[in-house]
């Protein structure tokens, strides 16, 4: 659905492709009813006033009434409410509804579905599962499905860029289902080298190979009972990836040098940042693994597209800060203000890592904590060396340390190369010996695209 910005022909035209189009509540006291749009009236309303074609009781009074057009164009929409409808979000006098666009009288959300839909799973009303915190439309969808699914074994496939809580998510699921009592055994599969992942993931009798002089179990004995958590599966070796969808299969895994099969009880949870489905077109990932890991596919947002979560994760995160070294700061709403505004390339761990940093200076000056973000000011200034900053958190995996440092590591090395270069970026890449088009990726991704000159 596109907002109005000017007269009707500015409207965005779009042809109905639901042959029974529905709004389905997402919030309010009549949450999952359906609302039936009949195509034929061509022009209805939506409101509480009895007077309204189709009566909404858990619309306020005020909320007066949403007029709804269909026509061979599609299905149009005008707020007949003072202002109070918000399309995707966004505020809206009149605009195109559009399959899954979102639409909010008030407090009360709906979504455009269709009648032949085979299920519907409805948004939760928590704004946290877990340690994963949101109170966005887009992160509540995501609890309404881990909510349903984790008490099950369903094995559960996280997509997402990196940064956006892939293994958070990973590990509240595990905690909420009926595994929690075993263990959680996080594996990222980028970190281990392609000759030594099998053995990582299968264990190995003694004498498989030089330097085996033991037996060892792999990732998939050690988590019996429990969950395997399966990071960055992605970077998968194409010649292990077989391996995997057997043991995922059959539950029975066979130690590299060993002759024997041993049954494995565990449940499967994997993420990635690569698209799975173009890696399988380009030939890098198997389509059967592909389809037996996405038996429930769960996309994580970018920060970019829930900012209203910001300010309650910037709340979790001066909470942690606070119990976990006794620091406290005062934040000023400015502060916050600037925080939303900016785009986030690394989602919620580059927000984190900001607002530490801002809480740790803080903590040593006047206890006011201020963030600095990239400007045309400062994005190339010179970086201070990494390790005048360097902590760990005992609470953080291997994994989540080497991810949040590559990031702080690259945008800190970009902002020296840049400031050696002058901005220059067929210098910089010339300096750095890296391709051009590759340097250009990284400062998109790090928000250091427009440089001074280039």
């Amino acid at each position: 659905m596109a907002a109005k910005s000017g007269p009707k022909t500015a409207l965005v035209q779009q042809r109905i492709r639901l042959e029974h189009p529905r709004l389905i509540v997402l919030t309010g006291p009549r949450k999952g009813e359906a609302l039936i749009l009949d195509v034929a009236r061509r022009v209805f309303t939506i409101g509480a006033a009895d007077s309204n074609t189709i009566v909404h009781a858990g619309l306020a009074p005020e909320h007066v009434q949403l007029e709804v057009m269909t026509d061979d164009s599609g299905i149009r929409v005008s707020d007949r409410s003072g202002g109070q409808t918000r399309l995707n979000g966004r505020t809206v006098h009149e605009g195109v509804l559009e399959p899954g666009s979102t639409l909010a009288l008030g407090d009360v959300e709906l979504r455009l579905s269709d009648q032949s839909d085979v299920a519907t799973v409805l948004p939760s009303t928590s704004d946290h599962f877990g340690r994963a915190r949101g109170a966005s439309l887009p992160m509540r969808e995501v609890f309404g499905v881990v909510e349903a699914i984790a008490p099950t074994d369903a094995t559960v496939l996280l997509l997402g860029e990196t940064g956006t809580g892939k293994d958070v998510l990973a590990h509240a699921i595990h905690e909420a289902s009926r595994r929690k009592g075993g263990p959680m055994l996080p594996l990222d599969c980028g970190a281990i080298a392609p000759t030594l992942i099998e053995a990582e993931l299968f264990g190995y009798d003694r004498g498989a190979f030089t330097g085996a002089d033991e037996s060892r179990e792999g990732a998939f004995e050690r988590a019996r009972g429990g969950t395997l958590f399966l990071d960055e599966i992605g970077e998968l070796p194409l010649d292990v990836q077989p391996k995997l969808l057997r043991a995922i299969d059959d539950r029975e895994i066979r130690r590299v040098g060993g002759g024997q099969t041993i049954t494995v009880d565990v449940r499967i949870v994997a993420a990635t940042k690569r698209d799975l489905e173009e890696e399988v077109q380009r030939g890098r990932f198997r389509e059967d693994l592909y389809f037996r890991l996405a038996v429930v596919p769960i996309r994580m947002p970018p920060l970019r597209e829930r900012r209203d979560d910001i300010p309650l994760l910037i709340e979790t995160f001066v909470d942690s800060f606070a119990e976990r070294t006794g620091h406290t700061a005062r934040i000023d709403p400015n502060e916050v203000h600037s925080l939303l505004a900016h785009d986030w390339p690394g989602n919620v761990r580059e927000l984190k890592n900001t607002v530490e940093r801002g809480l740790w200076l803080a903590a040593t000056g006047d206890g006011v904590a201020r963030f600095m973000l990239p400007t045309a000011d400062n994005m190339f200034a010179d970086a201070a060396p990494l390790e005048a900053s360097l902590s760990f958190d005992a609470e953080r995996s291997f994994s989540e340390h080497k991810q949040g440092w590559e990031m702080d590591f690259e945008r800190s090395y970009l902002g020296w190369l840049m400031g050696r270069a002058d901005g220059s970026i067929s210098k910089a890449a010339r300096l750095a010996s890296m391709d051009r088009k590759h340097l250009r990726g990284l400062l998109r991704k790090h928000g250091l695209a427009k440089p001074p000159r280039s």
